[in-house]
């Protein structure tokens, strides 16, 4: 068996930007994309405008290394350029939308953007952030017929090309750029997490190939689905469903922002399958007035944090069906998935959504997961109390940071990548989060978990989001505060003191939090994720809650 070797009939580079060539072969005539009143392609017209764009970038000289950055909420050129781009050579940069002219320009500053798509509305960002560099990218306009305002900008002659350009003068004969090796790096996303500066996430043409897989067999997603983009694409690129969907010829419905009424339309309108979502959006379509039920029952895949189980139950009684999952930006998309067992169903609903909002079990294409002791390194004893770090290993797990050797070996070491966040495995094998590890509270020498205190809040009535962190104390080191958003509405708003005696009736008392803040709305992410760190700087400022008693 020795002289079995690789070569090259047997070991062609992996990439997920095949999947575009197929559909367009299979699914020529089945729509890609659809968006707004009037835009509409195949699948036959997306490939050859993919292939257009991507020859104009490398007419232009963009190609192999080089880093092509994007600006742009989840309109048809961003899904295209998620193709196009590296169909050029290039890598591939989604950029947060939402971050300021700063941010944006330091990232683009880090790593060395070529080129940067600004989709019309975010124009003024792009213009003030490379005004602040000394190498700035080439900027390429990307106008929007569909939304009133969106064919120009005052600031054109500040953009070299435009979108539309691209097209229309590309070869759709392009021969486009295969990698060299499945190792080559295809996208660099930057985090967009609650704990610390943004970092750059390299992934490679293999784990995105395989991640865009297993993300389809996880979720059983059929031939020709529906799906809605409620999740940004710039966040870690959508879960890696822009390259799946077109695997398996499915139709793309865009979506420029959430907004509800808009999505419970689009949903009836186009027969939505399926769409994806941080807890958060679970949250605002299962409370707005729109929240009637589904006249046929849509598939959610949600993650970014573990969805209370109140949520879950509204959600539900509306007719979506929730599956919830756990990824990283590390990860390329979602390799944990709470993988569903018919002798559920049986159980009471409260039952149900305490098993659901679990995480789960690793992802068939993902290899391992474990909790581990942080002092011994060994694996935690599987009783779903047993508390320790999630370390995980696979093939979608990132090639490293940008430019950050010592985090990415901080991060990636023993064989492991280290994720963080804080978690117990179960009897029956299955992971659940407690919490990232900065989020623990340690009060009088017991861990408090913020989420469990968060799934008590929200059973609530009056509750609409919560966030629980650290506040310095005098006495016990720490206490959980609760920054809490009431529902709208109300005839009476609940007090502080009501809502402390509403958790020492539910919790130990040593969990309950000394103190309640009332906020109109908590500081999110772009993708709903609450900004923890921001409630804790708030926290810190507040001072200690001075000899407290529990």
């Amino acid at each position: 068996m020795e002289e079995m070797k690789p070569c090259a009939a047997n070991s062609p580079p992996l990439t997920p930007l095949g999947f575009l060539e197929r559909a367009a072969t299979v699914y020529g005539d089945c729509t890609s994309i659809v968006y707004g009143r009037n835009t509409v392609y195949t699948w036959r017209e997306t490939n050859l405008r993919c292939l257009r764009v991507a020859s104009s970038l490398s007419s232009i000289g963009i190609g192999r290394s080089d880093v092509v950055s994007v600006l742009s909420p989840n309109t048809p050129a961003m899904y295209e350029l998620q193709f196009a781009v590296p169909m050029s050579g290039a890598i591939l940069n989604n950029i947060n939308t939402r971050l300021d002219a700063r941010t944006v320009s330091v990232l683009l500053r880090h790593c060395g953007s070529k080129l940067l798509f600004v989709d019309v509305f975010s124009s003024d960002l792009a213009v003030e952030a490379i005004a602040m560099m000394t190498d700035p990218p080439v900027l390429v306009f990307i106008a929007d017929k569909e939304e009133e305002g969106g064919a120009d900008v005052a600031d054109r002659a500040k953009f070299t090309y435009s979108y539309d350009d691209l097209v229309e003068r590309g070869d759709p004969g392009f021969n486009w750029i295969r990698p060299e090796s499945e190792w080559d790096p295809v996208v660099l996303n930057y985090t967009s997490g609650t704990t610390s500066a943004p970092k750059g996430v390299v992934h490679c043409h293999r784990g995105i190939f395989v991640m865009s897989i297993d993300s389809l067999i996880d979720w059983t997603v059929p031939k020709n689905p529906v799906y809605l983009w409620t999740l940004p694409i710039f966040h870690a690129n959508g879960w890696s469903y822009p390259w799946g969907i077109a695997a398996v010829g499915g139709t793309n419905v865009c979506l420029r922002k959430f907004d509800a009424p808009l999505i419970y339309r689009l949903i009836r309108d186009h027969g939505v399958t399926h769409m994806c979502g941080a807890p958060v959006v679970l949250n605002m379509l299962s409370a707005t007035q729109e929240s009637q039920p589904l006249t046929h029952p849509v598939n959610i895949l949600t993650a970014g944090a573990p969805p209370p189980a109140a949520v879950l139950l509204r959600a539900e009684s509306i007719g979506f069906n929730i599956s919830h999952g756990y990824g990283l930006t590390e990860t390329g998309g979602l390799n944990v998935s709470c993988a569903w067992k018919p002798q559920w169903n049986r159980l009471p609903a409260s039952d149900r959504a305490r098993l659901k909002a679990r995480q789960g079990v690793r992802t068939l294409g993902f290899t391992e997961i474990d909790v581990v002791d942080p002092g011994s390194g060994r694996s935690v004893e599987r009783n779903g109390e047993s508390v320790g770090e999630i370390v995980m290993r696979g093939s979608s797990i990132m090639l490293g940071y940008l430019k950050d050797p010592i985090g990415t070996e901080k991060a990636l070491k023993n064989g492991w990548f280290f994720t963080g966040d804080v978690g117990v495995i179960h009897s029956d094998g299955y992971l659940e989060i407690k919490d990232r590890s900065k989020d623990i509270i340690i009060t009088g020498g017991e861990n408090v978990s913020s989420v469990e205190v968060e799934a008590v809040l929200y059973t609530n009535p009056a509750v609409s989001e919560v966030a629980v962190v650290a506040r310095p104390d005098e006495f016990w080191g720490e206490t959980p505060c609760a920054f809490v958003s009431l529902k709208d509405g109300l005839s009476r708003k609940p007090t502080e003191e009501e809502m402390i005696e509403y958790c020492r009736k539910k919790m130990p008392r040593y969990m309950v939090p000394r103190t309640v803040t009332f906020r109109g709305e908590l500081p999110k992410t772009s993708t709903g994720k609450v900004m923890k760190f921001v409630l804790r700087d708030i926290a810190k400022k507040m001072g200690s809650t001075r000899l407290s008693r529990m």
